[in-house]
């Protein structure tokens, strides 16, 4: 064969060769830009106009794949990076991928495994028909997201297994290590959750239980998993443990969405914790949307939560917070949104160094390091969404 003809063959090898790869294997670029002219009532006893990034969905860049392996297996992967879109500047200085970062094994017929750093089980079956999945969590999540029913919860050093689709009905387990050097119960993590899908009802229940790592002052950097801290809960970030426990339901009805949902958190105190009474936050919530053009999105919703009498505290915390959201596409893409939440705080609970004080507001979860002076807080944002 002369060296025109290799030289052919050559080229036409490589060829297929590379049209067989791209066909096993798939990998897709995505993400969120998203920036909002933002104004609070009171923030530490002022009023603030600012820009804020991430409000109708978290900025944020990521990388996916699968890969075919034959019959009926796949790999796959995800890396997820949060960023400030105001800024430029990365969402946690620390980690590169702070959102998701996980390798797995999928089959149709048994199921998913994924480990690294991922969202709870509790979140993703339990949150997708909550507030902060309509509202968005800036001023949707219930107050301080408390029942880390928004993104706030991730679960580092984490193994999760999710059930192939049975008839509508979905369920996943996952366990988060400490990696403590005397023994993986210290800030381990457990989270598990069912949904149920049958057009047009969906109902689920979730569970996650944290676990603090070895730290008095507070929650450990060493434990797998972590949660929002706000005014609302601040004097319980020495917990030797957080339990979640939720609900949720929706019901749609032609352009029309009505839901529900229901949690119960309990800190724990241990040896080391500034509190000793185990502290209790229940939180019930309504949400509704409407369709009302192929462009305009509309929902609002109402939350109430309320403390348990504990650390010598009688006059309990009460928290309520109703949120609204008006959301025009523009395209399949871009929209320009409109957020409104007022929330009002009563009662008492424990501040940061352990002592009773009064209950502050703190909308949402953007509010949770801005939290009020007063019982009150007003937040509005208008802001523009561009996903790619």
């Amino acid at each position: 064969m002369n060296t025109t003809c290799m030289r052919a063959a050559a080229l036409a090898v490589s060829t297929l060769i590379g049209a067989n790869v791209c066909a096993q294997s798939n990998v897709s670029i995505y993400g969120v830009v998203d920036a909002a002219m933002a104004y609070t009532s009171n923030q530490g006893g002022n009023s603030n106009t600012y820009m804020r990034s991430g409000n109708l969905s978290a900025s944020k860049i990521g990388f996916q794949g699968v890969e075919d392996l034959g019959g009926d297996l796949k790999a796959l992967f995800l890396l997820e990076n949060g960023f400030e879109s105001d800024t430029g500047a990365q969402s946690s200085a620390s980690s590169l991928f702070n959102r998701q970062a996980y390798v797995g094994l999928q089959s149709a017929a048994y199921g998913t495994v994924t480990a690294g750093r991922q969202y709870t089980p509790y979140y993703l079956l339990v949150g997708s028909l909550a507030s902060s999945n309509v509202l968005t969590g800036a001023t949707g999540a219930h107050p301080g997201d408390i029942d880390g029913l928004d993104t706030t919860v991730r679960i580092s050093n984490s193994v999760t297994y999710s059930m192939p689709a049975w008839r509508g009905l979905q369920a996943s387990a996952q366990y988060g290590f400490g990696e403590a050097a005397d023994g993986n119960a210290v800030g381990s993590s457990f989270s598990a959750a069912v949904k149920y899908s049958a057009s047009p009802a969906e109902f689920a229940l979730g569970y996650l239980k944290l676990k603090n790592g070895q730290n008095g002052a507070g929650w450990s950097d060493k434990a797998s998993g972590s949660f929002g801290i706000s005014a609302i809960n601040q004097g319980y970030a020495s917990a030797e443990s957080v339990q979640f426990i939720a609900a949720s339901a929706r019901y749609a009805m032609g352009k029309w969405m009505v839901g529900a949902n229901a949690s119960n958190v309990q800190y724990q105190a241990g040896s080391h914790s500034t509190f000793r009474d185990t502290a209790i936050f229940n939180t019930a919530g309504l949400i509704a949307s409407y369709q009302w053009t192929p462009q305009w999105f509309l929902s609002a919703g109402y939350s109430d939560t309320f403390a348990s009498r504990a650390n010598g505290i009688a006059d309990r915390g009460r928290y309520r917070q109703l949120s609204f959201e008006q959301n025009y596409a523009l395209s399949k893409r871009t929209a320009i949104y409109l957020i409104e939440a007022r929330q009002l705080a009563r009662g008492q609970t424990l501040g940061r160094d352990g002592a009773i004080v009064d209950a502050v507001a703190s909308v949402g979860d953007s509010q949770n390091g801005t939290p009020s002076s007063t019982g009150g807080q007003t937040v509005v944002m208008v802001g523009l969404k561009h996903s790619f």
